[in-house]
Parts: structure tokens; C-alpha cells; sequence
């Protein structure tokens, strides 16, 4: 998956989403994307097909242009990659042995293969570690299975048991018996042990993930194995029949979708798999409701809300601050600045959904809706202002409310933080990047090369080892190499995808 918010000045990277449905050839993870190389002033450039989970070609090194003919041999290649890397049992085969293992009287847990151990398997597995599990743990798969934490494919995160119960609490309140949990396993474990507890009314919960491991633990009515960035359902149909029955809201169940994607994922098609997903459930309602759309809470980062919105219309943010056990960043803290920026985006109408007060929020009046105490209702936007979590403050000159530490400047003609670089109207950078000066460009800065040697931890006055010390071979450029680290992520993940130049 190539990020897109990796660009240059020189090109960006977008996604292409086929309006006939065709999908792209297939990788480990389901059907590729088409990405599109931009260039200066939108103009397109050559399309690839590249795996829709990983931005890390390390982790899936998938890579084809759209107009490359590729071969019989290379396709049937490919299928015997695919296969070698699918899940070692079917769903069938994983609930006949968690059936066995439940009935077992040492039920066994192998940590470094993350997998339930028959009693016939502990000698095969003898070297690793494994430890005895109880009935209360095989009912918490998220406590067992270890978190994967690769930012750039399937990292995991999970929420606190004070987001999920704030967030079935929110559900239940509104009237809603059957949750799909899209990336959520912690809230469908919730879900499954309150019903067990009793004392709420039962709720019904089916949950669709990329991660094959969680197989083990539920039925092929509890959890599907699912791409949430191509929308792609590893069972095929039989997991797609799961999922329209589980959205039929018979005897007036309403459903809700509670979707956590990775943070690095592209906002485009995630927007475009929930969409088919409400499609799925339009057709399995009534005609007097096929113009309503499928209630959904989407967690993501707050300086997404414009791009989710260009592809949501009807979301909105709401105030409430959602954090992760396992996170180091994103956790509750005792200021907005400090607390976690994913928030939640809903087409649940916001005064319906009531924020804890004990958590630090209020409702306003004027809104309509509930707020963090520390955002301050504008009078002149007649808004709640702020996004994250701070008072924000008016600038009479931008007509708008802006975050607290920026200030109006008036060569950009706008609020930016003190030490931004000034741009002129057109957008381009004015005077120099290195230093603030309006006099001069960063090229001509006195102070480029003292700073220079102060970031790379030389001496001023020595020539630093890594700064160009060596002599030029014949046909080398001399700082092609320190010119190409300021590309972008997705930059450099296209020039290395590229196959070598056939001779």
C-alpha cells in the first residue's frame, strides 16, 4: 500500500479506483490497487499495480505495471507464492480443533507460532514456549495473541477497556443489537463476554479482519477473514453470505459498523469498502429504507477529517478522544495536547451520541452536540472550534479560529506556527527555509553549512566523513545521493519498485 501522503514538489502517488469493478492481479493480501504516478500540475504519469495492506515492498514485494504482459509462467508463480503464505488451516479446520481443545484438559498456547496446541502437537513443538491457558483466556484472544506491530502493513492496536466500553455503552444506548466489527477484535470481545455476564440485553457481533490467527478462537459466524483496503473476503462468497445475513436486521436488530483501521492506511479505498458494505446492507433491507445509509463509527486521526469527508460527506467528527493499550502516543492524557488525536467519525447524528462527563466532556447548547470541555463555542464562527482537544483562539484577518500557539502572518497572509517558512500567495516558499531570512534563498544561506555540520554531529571547520569527503569517480554525481533522501516515502517506493530495464 503506498502512502499518499508521501509526496515531493516533483510527484505524488494516487490511487485509481475502477469504476467497472475490475480488480487488480492478485497478491497474499487479495486483489492489488492501481496507483498512478502524478507529476507537476496534475499531469498523469505511468500506472502500477502495487498490494493494497503493505507500504513496505519487504513485506509484500508485489509490483506491476498496468500495461506489462505478463507471463503463464510468471502468473502460475505467483499462485504458488500466494498459497505458501495463506493461513495453515481452513475455518472449518480451526473450529474443529478449538472444539478439541476446549474439551482437552491442559489447553496449550505456542507463543512463538501463535497458535492452540492439540495434545498430539507438544512434542512438535518442544523448543518453543508454550504455556497453559484457561477457558477466561481462550474468551480474550487479543490478551493471548501477541500484537503485530509493523507500521507499515499490519500494525495492531488495541482499544483500552475505557474506549470499548465507552463505545458499546454508545451503541447499546442507541438501540443497536448487532455490531460489525471491522478491524475491532477487542470490542467484539466485549461484546461476547457481556452477553455471557447477562444483566444487558444479548447483542450480536461479527467481526472482519486481516489477521488469520484470530480463526482459532470463533466460528465462521463470528469473524471473517477480511481486507478492509480492497474489500476483499478471503473465503469468497461463503464469507460474503455470512456477512448478508448478519446485516439482515430482522425483528427490528439495527446494525452498526465500528471500523479501526491502521493509521497509515489510504483514506480513498477504505472509504470505498465501507461504501459496498452499506450497498450490502441497503439490499438486504426493505424498500421504505433504500435510501438510508448504514450506521457507522469510523476511529481514524482528526488531520484526516478533510480527506474523509471528501469521500463521506455525511460523517462527522466528534470530540471523544479513543486511545490504545499498546500505542506509546495515543493515550488518554490530561490535556488536548496530550491526548490521543483519533476521534471518531460518524453518521450517527452527534447529539445523539453522549459523551462521559467524567471523561472531561460537556455538551453544548448552541452545537448541539457534546464537546471536550476545553472547546470553547465561537461566537463569530458559531462553532466549536477546535480538533484537537486545546482552546482554540479567532483571528479577525483569516475569519476563523486557529490553533493557540500560531500566529497571524502577514507576508503568507495567513496563521501558521511562529517559525514556519513564509510562502507567497502562489504556495512557493519565500526567503530561506534554513534560517527565516526574507533576503535570501536557502542555496545562499552564511548559515547553511555551519548547520549542516551542527545535524550530522561534526566540527565546524572539518570536513565531516559523510558531507562529501570522498573523491569523484569518474561518472558519479556528486550529492545525487543526498538529494535523493529528501524524496518522499512513496517517491522512493516507486523508484524502487521498478524492475530493472530489460536489455
Amino acid at each position: 500500500m503506498v502512502d499518499e501522503d508521501k509526496t515531493d514538489e516533483s510527484f505524488g502517488i494516487e490511487v485509481i479506483l475502477p469504476d467497472d469493478g475490475k480488480k487488480g492481479p492478485p497478491c497474499p493480501h487479495g486483489p492489488t490497487l492501481l496507483f498512478e504516478k502524478v507529476g507537476g500540475g496534475n499531469k498523469a504519469g505511468r500506472r502500477f499495480y502495487a498490494c493494497s495492506a503493505c507500504r513496505d515492498r519487504k513485506e509484500c514485494n508485489f509490483f506491476q505495471w498496468e500495461d506489462d504482459k505478463v507471463t503463464e509462467a510468471r502468473c502460475l508463480a505467483r499462485e504458488v507464492e500466494n498459497r505458501s503464505k495463506a493461513p495453515p488451516f481452513s475455518q472449518q479446520q480451526y473450529r474443529v480443533r478449538f472444539r478439541k481443545i476446549a474439551a482437552q484438559d491442559d489447553k496449550l498456547f505456542c507463543k512463538d507460532c501463535q497458535l492452540l496446541l492439540l495434545t498430539e502437537e507438544h512434542l512438535a513443538h518442544g523448543a518453543h514456549k508454550i504455556i497453559r491457558v484457561n477457558v477466561s483466556q481462550l474468551r480474550r484472544p487479543t490478551a493471548l495473541l501477541r500484537p503485530l506491530e509493523n507500521k507499515k502493513s499490519n500494525a495492531q492496536y488495541l482499544f483500552t477497556d475505557r474506549s470499548s466500553h465507552f463505545l458499546l455503552d454508545a451503541v447499546a444506548a442507541l438501540g443497536y443489537r448487532k455490531v460489525l466489527c471491522v478491524g475491532t477484535p477487542r470490542l467484539q470481545e466485549l461484546i461476547k463476554m457481556r452477553n455471557l455476564e447477562g444483566g444487558h440485553e444479548a447483542m450480536e457481533s461479527l467481526l472482519l479482519d486481516i489477521d488469520f490467527r484470530y480463526a482459532q478462537f470463533y466460528s465462521k459466524d463470528e469473524f471473517c477473514l477480511y481486507n478492509m483496503f480492497n474489500h476483499h473476503f478471503f473465503d469468497g462468497e461463503a464469507s460474503n453470505q455470512v456477512l448478508e445475513a448478519f446485516l439482515t436486521e430482522a425483528e427490528g436488530q439495527k446494525v452498526v459498523m465500528v471500523a479501526d483501521p491502521p493509521f497509515g492506511g489510504l483514506v480513498k479505498p477504505l472509504a470505498s469498502s465501507f461504501s459496498q458494505i452499506t450497498q450490502t446492507w441497503k439490499r438486504m433491507q426493505s424498500p421504505d429504507r433504500a435510501s438510508a445509509d448504514l450506521s457507522m463509527i469510523w476511529t481514524f486521526p482528526y488531520f484526516f477529517e478533510p480527506r474523509i469527508l471528501e469521500c463521506l460527506p455525511s460523517l462527522v467528527m466528534l470530540d471523544y478522544q479513543v486511545d490504545y493499550d499498546n500505542h506509546p502516543m495515543y493515550k488518554q492524557g490530561k490535556s488536548g495536547r496530550k491526548g490521543t488525536p483519533v476521534r471518531l467519525f460518524t453518521n450517527i447524528p452527534p447529539r445523539d451520541v453522549v459523551l462521559p462527563k467524567d471523561d472531561g466532556y460537556k455538551l453544548c447548547s448552541k452545537c448541539d452536540r457534546y464537546v471536550c470541555a476545553l472547546n470553547k463555542h465561537c461566537a463569530k464562527c458559531n462553532v466549536c472550534p477546535s480538533k484537537d482537544g486545546r482552546e482554540w483562539k479567532h483571528c479577525s484577518a483569516c475569519e476563523k479560529c486557529v490553533k493557540p500557539s500560531w500566529r497571524h502572518c502577514q507576508t503568507c497572509g495567513r496563521c501558521a506556527l511562529p517559525d514556519h517558512p513564509c510562502t507567497t500567495e502562489s504556495g512557493v516558499a519565500a526567503g530561506c527555509f534554513n534560517c527565516g531570512s526574507l533576503e535570501h534563498k536557502r542555496r545562499g544561506c552564511p548559515e547553511k553549512d555551519g548547520r549542516r555540520f551542527k545535524m550530522s554531529g561534526g566540527k565546524p571547520g572539518k570536513k565531516n566523513k559523510n558531507n562529501g569527503n570522498k573523491k569523484k569517480k569518474p561518472g558519479q554525481q556528486v550529492g545525487l545521493k543526498h538529494k535523493a533522501s529528501h524524496r518522499s516515502g512513496a517517491a522512493r517506493r516507486t523508484r524502487k519498485a521498478a524492475p530493472p530495464k530489460r536489455k
